[in-house]
């Protein structure tokens, strides 16, 4: 699905972010579109390729941020600046100097790829812990996978002005309703294991594959479970601009939404404290969501969209590059 208005609209965008930087500032934050970091991307703390948002005045951040609030619906900008935001509450709970560089508000690290003024390729990310976004641009169409983020804490429970926060409170309360409404054959088919695992198993690979799809199909569910298993889908797909979000579900009807599977892994209650935790992904043809909450007692929690053949663009690039080749 193209939409040449909001392609010129994150073209646009990514411009005026490029204007207020100096000759430098640009060296660090644009690298051409074939250079390999493009899929160098990680959640962890780390230092990272691109201009952080320590290296810029307010009038060069209040230009980053809008190229996110551009491409994120109002609850998705919502949920990364609370993401930059939970750093200020780690340092507090790790008791760790307000100068310190390992939970940093400021480490968060924006790299666009090739010329947005161009008709060529291109793209960007931002990215720091627990926040990975990334963008691509390819004849009008906007891709937006890998898309990575995370809570830590899932749920705030020191004595902080943030205190009682859940930023991904709907990706966790509505898979446990969906579990819950299960009965026992349902269960049977969709709990894989009684143990969670420490990650989300693509973690963060260039390419996201898994095996084989496991659970339970959305054809095996009622009408009330499917309206769950949606607004599940939708608690994700939400995160984006409109076009996006459409764009999405469109493929996912056109794949066929009956053929999308449920899987779970872990408690199947809410609990925090040691040794508890729950793991799920929604895996349906050419697409994958992966939420994990097993770190820190049950109170860590990472969630990933991805796009099994369209990571990065890669494959419209591929169809790009075939067109141009025919040419």
């Amino acid at each position: 699905m193209k939409d040449e208005k909001l392609a010129k609209q994150m073209s646009e965008a990514a411009g005026s972010f490029l204007k207020t930087l100096n000759d430098d500032q640009k060296k660090t934050a644009v690298v051409p579109f074939s250079d390999l970091s493009r899929f160098d991307w990680h959640f962890t703390p780390r230092t990272r390729k691109g201009l952080a948002l320590k290296y810029m005045n307010a009038a060069q951040r209040r230009a980053a941020m809008a190229m996110v609030q551009l491409v994120l619906s109002p609850e998705g900008y919502s949920k990364a600046e609370q993401i930059i935001d939970l750093e200020n509450v780690l340092r507090v709970v790790e008791s760790r100097p307000a100068n310190d560089t390992y939970r940093d508000p400021e480490n968060f690290a924006f790299l666009i790829f090739g010329n947005p003024g161009s008709s060529d390729p291109w793209g960007w990310r931002v990215e720091g812990h627990h926040l990975s976004l990334h963008f691509s641009s390819v004849n009008g169409e906007i891709t937006y996978t890998p898309s990575f983020m995370g809570s830590n804490p899932g749920k705030v429970l020191a004595d902080v002005p943030q205190k009682g926060k859940r930023i991904l409170k709907s990706e966790q309360d509505l898979a446990f309703e969906l579990l819950h409404s299960m009965n026992a054959s349902q269960h049977e088919k969709a709990v894989l294991a009684e143990q969670s695992p420490n990650e989300i198993f693509t973690s963060n690979s260039r390419k996201a594959s898994l095996d084989k799809m496991e659970g339970i199909p959305m054809s095996e569910m009622n009408s009330e479970q499917k309206d769950l298993f949606k607004k599940l889908i939708m608690a994700y797909l939400d995160r984006y601009h409109v076009t996006l979000k459409n764009q999405q579900w469109d493929k996912l009807e056109k794949a066929d939404i009956d053929k999308i599977h449920f899987a779970w892994m872990g408690d199947k209650e809410a609990v925090i404290g040691a040794n508890h935790g729950q793991y799920y992904r929604i895996h349906g043809p050419g697409f994958l969501i992966e939420y994990d909450n097993t770190q820190n007692g049950g109170n860590h929690i990472h969630t990933v969209v991805r796009d099994l053949a369209n990571d990065f663009g890669e494959d419209l690039l591929r169809t790009h590059y075939e067109k141009a080749h025919v040419k």
